[in-house]
């Protein structure tokens, strides 16, 4: 029992972190102080987790094999708990007013997956009604990552949940998919920030704002994929995160001489440059804690049951997906690949003869013998399956296996 009880609660406080960081950077979006008050309410939970977690590991082990293996599960609680802490320092931008760069919000918006938080209105669409009814990772390639009532938080809240008006609803996706997201919530329209062009060579700002934008995707592919090296014990997945977390210390230290150079320019406010330095720290700490994960992968042996458990039960699954001979999206080019409004799904990476392809650009094409790691709602394996050219097929209890189509069916 104490084992099963040590899953869900590292399940928990996995999930709990990595919406804390969503919400941070939401919040340094919106501007939204008390989105930024919600990420130090949620510390003092995966606070509270984490230390019952510690406590059960050391009363469960009896002997010295047992403490090797739980030695591993403690690394993974550690890691999750500085990501939480990591996702504080981005929310103090916010409630302690450093200020960042206007051109940041922009960027961040440009991203291939926002964040995104709406109130359900009286009447609307979704009041009253449960969440599955609209299938948002689908229709509109945006999951809801947690719910607010009132002071209550519904962290990956199930199909079941029954929305109510005054609901605050937070959600991560396509970009796309905000204005439909808006009109089923009753909301008034919402249209993102507005800079006016800028002309001119590139400076020293400029470098530095596209720099953290970079940092801020690498560090989160960083933090996917040592959760899937895990889960997959695959060594390859934990050499991409270390090469990841190299890049992440080289673009902290470009990015520290291109601020303080920028702090020079006398039209530039030197007050909105502390964010970005927060913001690198943080992103390069989030590196350091997927760097630490993989180190499992990379250094020990068999891993305790408890992470593959844990890991394998937590808000999105991770699916390795290989493009079929008779693909739909074979030969696509990912940015004719729309993952997230079809199935709800984001690439993490493209696995190419033995490399990885980290974040792949829009022009990349899917080829044959490709395999793509995704991550996302369990709910749109079926749709993701058919677009790579295969069926799922239940072959034992919770068991699946993939099935080719056949042309007729793919066409």
């Amino acid at each position: 029992m104490e084992a099963r009880n040590l899953r869900e609660m590292l399940s928990e406080a996995k999930d709990m972190s990595e919406l804390m960081v969503d919400l941070a950077y939401a919040a340094l979006f919106f501007d939204d102080i008390h989105m930024a008050d919600e990420v130090n309410e949620l510390e003092a939970q995966i606070n509270e987790l984490v230390h019952q977690m510690r406590t059960v590991c050391i009363l469960a082990v009896r002997n010295p094999r047992e403490a090797e293996a739980m030695s591993a599960v403690l690394q993974v609680i550690s890691a999750v708990e500085e990501i939480g802490n990591d996702a504080v320092v981005i929310a103090k931008i916010v409630t302690k007013r450093l200020g960042i760069p206007r051109q940041l919000v922009l960027d961040l918006m440009a991203a291939e997956e926002v964040s995104h938080r709406v109130e359900i209105a009286e009447g609307s669409a979704f009041s009253n009604q449960p969440l599955e009814t609209f299938e948002l990772p689908v229709v509109a390639g945006l999951r809801v990552i947690a719910l607010r009532r009132d002071r209550q938080w519904i962290v990956d809240p199930g199909g079941d949940e029954i929305l109510h008006h005054g609901d605050v609803m937070f959600l991560r996706g396509s970009p796309e998919g905000i204005d439909h997201l808006r009109e089923l919530a009753g909301a008034h329209p919402w249209s993102p920030p507005e800079l006016e062009t800028q002309t001119g060579s590139l400076t020293d700002l400029d470098r530095a704002v596209d720099t953290i934008v970079e940092m801020k995707n690498i560090s989160e592919v960083a933090v996917g994929l040592a959760y899937s090296s895990l889960v997959f014990k695959d060594r390859s997945l934990a050499a991409e995160v270390r090469d990841l977390e190299d890049r992440l210390d080289e673009m902290k230290n470009r990015l520290e001489l291109w601020v303080l150079r920028a702090s020079s320019n006398d039209e530039v406010d030197p007050s909105s440059l502390r964010g970005l330095l927060h913001l690198a720290g943080a992103a390069e700490d989030l590196g350091n804690q997927a760097q630490q994960m993989v180190w499992l992968v990379e250094k020990s042996g068999d891993l305790h049951e408890v992470l593959y458990m844990a890991l394998g039960d937590t808000d999105d699954v991770v699916l390795r997906m290989p493009v079929g001979d008779e693909a739909e999206v074979l030969g696509m080019a990912m940015g004719d690949v729309d993952l997230a409004t079809d199935a709800g799904f984001s690439v993490l990476a493209i696995e190419r003869n033995a490399r990885y392809i980290y974040r792949p650009r829009k022009n990349v094409e899917l080829k044959q013998g490709d395999k793509v790691l995704v991550s996302g709602p369990e709910e749109g394996r079926e749709p993701l399956a058919e677009l790579f050219g295969w069926r799922f097929v239940e072959v034992d209890d919770d068991e699946f296996e993939l099935q080719a189509l056949s042309l007729s069916e793919t066409s």
